[in-house]
């Protein structure tokens, strides 16, 4: 069986920084692209950033700049580094991976908090 285990959420002022985490265990052929989403309350799901087993990012516009997503392909690992973190980005984190046992299917992670307050 193959989960997602997400780690480094928490409560942080505007302006600091978090690292979110994200490994895949179980057994599976290979991993293809990487991806971090979030969902504020009351808002629907989306994408923050993705990252391809090349190594290709795609972030999105409100986060260009700040976050900066990255991956250990040995470790089937992703992470988020979330720098200047303003109110706005307060939501439920979730890690995102096309893995491959006999076909590929979307696998999530079960989600991490993260709370930009002072």
């Amino acid at each position: 069986q193959v989960q997602l285990v997400e780690s480094g959420g928490g409560l942080v002022q505007p302006g600091g920084s978090l690292r979110l985490s994200c490994a895949a265990s179980g057994r599976f052929v290979s991993i293809n692209t990487m991806a971090w989403y979030r969902q504020a309350p009351g808002k629907q799901r989306e994408m923050v950033a993705s990252i391809t087993s090349g190594g290709s990012t795609n972030y999105a516009d409100s986060v260009k700049g700040r976050f900066t997503i990255s991956r250990d392909n040995a470790k089937n690992a992703v992470y988020l580094q979330m720098n200047s973190l303003k109110p706005e980005d307060t939501a439920v984190y979730y890690c995102n991976a096309n893995i491959r046992i006999s076909i590929w299917n979307p696998y999530w992670g079960q989600g991490t908090q993260v709370t930009v307050s002072s």
